[in-house]
């Protein structure tokens, strides 16, 4: 049974399970843990360990979306940076006794892969026009359109999947080494879980940005 599964509340259509009780859990915390740390930034060398921490992620990150975009990372690490935040988060929570991690449901990778299939005509239009955005699915040929659309539709169904697989598995592996050695195995498995978790992250938000990236470059060039 998953977390899609497990009904807490029900009204008509209208269901509460535990992947939104999780995922409203994280995005809660990482609003209360931002608010904690952002409250008292300084601009002088003596600067809070947290703030260091900040910084080197988010300088870190910006210098991600610079070497895939070749572009200023300011005007995606809002988007790119909330993706890597989320599902580091949500997969590094799994130390908690009893919490599940709303990345090994479809219906989360789903929802955030739709987030980037948003996102990229978002970008694309702001950068280039709406008719300049259309016409990047008719390159090199007319032809190509049917291609092109399919494309975008599979990578996002790619995108949703492999994050979902990936978490989804890792999670299933631990239950049953748990079954087998509760005393040994399941240590050194969560913590190879927990590299997974984070390296998924990082691959969903490297993805993410070269898909953005690809389609305002391809269209700056013409």
């Amino acid at each position: 049974m998953t977390t899609d599964q497990v009904i807490l509340w029900q009204w008509k259509f209208i269901s509460l399970n535990y992947t939104i009780i999780y995922t409203w859990g994280v995005m809660i915390f990482l609003t209360i843990f931002s608010a904690l740390i952002t409250r008292n930034l300084s601009e002088d060398i003596n600067m809070s360990r947290w703030q260091n921490l900040l910084e080197i992620i988010v300088f870190g990150i910006e210098n991600q979306i610079m070497e895939i975009s070749l572009q200023n990372p300011r005007k995606y690490i809002s988007f790119i940076g909330t993706l890597f935040i989320f599902i580091s988060i949500s997969n590094l929570l799994i130390i908690i006794p009893g919490y599940y991690p709303p990345t090994a449901s479809l219906s989360t990778t789903a929802a955030l892969a739709l987030c980037v299939f948003v996102a990229v005509p978002v970008y694309g239009i702001s950068e280039i026009g709406f008719i300049g955005y259309l016409k990047n699915y008719t390159r090199p040929s007319v032809f190509n359109l049917p291609f092109n659309i399919i494309g975008d539709i599979s990578r996002t169904l790619a995108l949703a999947v492999r994050l979902f697989g990936n978490i989804m598995s890792g999670n299933k592996v631990v239950a049953i080494m748990l079954s087998i050695a509760p005393l040994i195995f399941p240590v050194f498995i969560q913590l190879l879980g927990i590299l997974t978790g984070l390296v998924q992250a990082y691959i969903f938000a490297v993805l993410a940005m070269v898909y953005i990236a690809s389609a305002t470059r391809i269209q700056r060039k013409t």
